[in-house]
């Protein structure tokens, strides 16, 4: 007999061809059979020709803490997701040093939010065991996280690593991922990543190999220097024999839109040479990120806290506002190149400046009397660095292009966000995809949006047996109307759930049902099986 049984759907089983009708059964965690089925079934539910899908992996997003205080994780079992990869962009908060833990959390928050609670962990064998024990209604597996290794070994240090130190990484990055991380995540236009040679993380890359591990880049900048970046980290790649793959593709800045042929020619010209590169995006026109990204490098370099000393000093004050009004060859300015305008503050850490949020900082700043420049040092300064922002750099026609690219799958990129309007794609990304580029835009048809959300990231991330409809494979499906579903979340009003998603399998265990979370956490930590254990 049969544990659950899903009847009369429309079967997208993830390889990318055309659905069929047909049945899915399931017992324990496992899908036992697809077709016309007429087994017996503890419990049967009626689909009435809804798509029947694989769950859906967010293989981007920056969940890594957030899952601990929210393991029903229901801003994505309600978008139909099943698992997450997290530890992207090089920020994580494992390897944990304690003697760093300033600097590190400092650098984290931001992006992962802060926790209440004080991290129980200081490896990332250790992180990956305590998301195990938070028994998450989700599978999540992570990254080693570049940024959280230099910082554990040399701070913020605005130099290359010593011979000692970079066997120091080395060996963290092995231990990682010995416990079964997927790769190396590194995010270059993040301070310390920024301070790191091209020369560097190939070395430190040289681990990977007897892993198969994945190297994830966000590149150093996704501007003006959009080009030589993608270049960088396939030479990187090529230096040190591993698969690439390029998180969140963009060409930001008025100036560089147009710029997507180029770098995904790039990728093609790459993959002719027998390399293994891919990429991913986020359906959306708008970025989110922290607000101190908009600053010149050289003021991040001994962390935060620092930086917001440079900012008390008017001179370097003065030299901030100057360089910030030009464009830069060495570092990409991209609020010259798009305007004050577009960057909205999403979240602040202070009540006194919570009405700004939704507001951009030409208007906050024409509100306040001031120039630009200074008003988000002043905000920074009031709000001890910590200030989300979405940012508006982007052409629909970049996204539209990098969307239907057959090389790219699609992922969320959301960023945690306990106060304030995170991006919308917190709360959309997944439905808006067959809403607006399968239903509406017709860019990409039912079964390449399914296959970019399900099968392709699966293997990308080798996530196991799953993400295919297929019987012998774990059972983590979505069931979706495709007629109806749909993204309410806005860049006004982001907290909205999606709706025609109705039913959530994870692990073989009904975890939404009619739309609503049945309390199941059946979740797992997911370890790359990597086959070589005898180093």
């Amino acid at each position: 007999m049969l544990d659950l049984l899903l009847k009369n759907g429309r079967i997208v089983d993830g390889t990318g061809n055309p659905w069929f009708a047909g049945d899915v059964g399931i017992k324990n965690n496992q899908i036992v059979a697809v077709g016309h089925l007429h087994d017996e079934a503890a419990k049967t539910i009626d689909v009435q020709r809804q798509v029947i899908a694989p769950g859906f992996i967010d293989g981007h997003c920056h969940s890594d803490l957030m899952i601990f205080d929210h393991p029903h994780s229901e801003i994505k079992m309600r978008q139909g997701v099943t698992a997450e990869v997290v530890g992207n962009c090089g920020l994580a908060p494992a390897p944990f040093v304690p003697a760093q833990a300033e600097l590190l959390q400092s650098y984290v928050q931001p992006v992962l939010g802060r926790t209440s609670w004080p991290w129980p962990w200081e490896s990332v064998g250790d992180y990956m065991e305590a998301l195990s024990a938070s028994r998450p209604s989700e599978h999540m597996a992570t990254y080693v996280a570049h940024g959280a290794l230099r910082i554990a070994v040399m701070g913020f240090a605005n130099r290359a690593a010593t011979p000692a130190e970079l066997a120091r990484m080395k060996e963290l990055l092995a231990e990682g991922m010995k416990a079964g991380a997927i790769g190396l995540s590194i995010g270059l236009l993040y301070a310390p990543g920024s301070y790191t040679t091209k020369e560097e993380i190939a070395e430190l890359c040289s681990v990977l190999p007897p892993y198969h591990g994945l190297l994830s880049t966000h590149i150093r900048g996704e501007g003006n220097n959009l080009l030589p970046s993608v270049a960088e980290v396939i030479w990187i790649a090529e230096q040190a024999g591993v698969s690439l793959h390029i998180s969140h593709l963009k060409a930001a800045g008025k100036r560089n839109w147009g710029q997507i042929e180029d770098a995904l020619s790039l990728i093609e010209d790459a993959r002719a040479k027998g390399m293994d590169v891919t990429c991913d995006v986020y359906p959306y026109n708008a970025g989110s990120t922290t607000l101190t990204t908009i600053l010149p490098p050289w003021v991040l370099e001994g962390g935060i806290a620092a930086a917001l000393e440079v900012m008390r000093d008017p001179a370097l004050r003065a030299r901030i506002r100057k360089e910030l009004g030009e464009e830069q060859k060495e570092w990409d300015n991209l609020v010259c190149s798009t305007g004050w305008q577009s960057v909205i503050v999403s979240a602040t850490h202070t009540e006194a400046n919570r009405h700004l949020e939704g507001m951009h900082l030409a208007e906050i700043s024409e509100l306040r009397g001031q120039h630009p420049a200074d008003c988000m040092m002043d905000l920074l300064l009031e709000e001890e660095g910590r200030i989300s922002i979405v940012y508006f750099h982007m052409s629909h026609n970049d996204v539209n292009q990098v969307v239907a690219y057959d090389k790219s799958l699609i992922a969320s990129d959301s960023l945690t966000c306990d106060t304030g309007k995170p991006h919308p794609r917190l709360y959309g990304t997944f439905p808006r995809v067959f809403a607006t580029y399968v239903r509406e835009q017709r860019i990409l048809t039912l079964e390449q949006a399914v296959r970019k959300v399900s099968s392709f990231p699966v293997q990308r991330f080798k996530l196991g047996k799953r993400g295919l409809l297929v019987p012998g494979y774990i059972a983590d499906i979505a069931v979706f109307d495709p007629n109806t579903i749909q993204d309410h979340a806005t860049f006004e009003n982001p907290r909205q759930y999606p709706s025609g998603i109705s039913h959530v399998v994870v692990n073989g265990a009904l975890t939404l049902e009619n739309g609503t979370h049945t309390h199941a956490r059946e979740g797992s930590l997911i370890r790359a099986q990597h086959c070589c254990h005898h180093h």
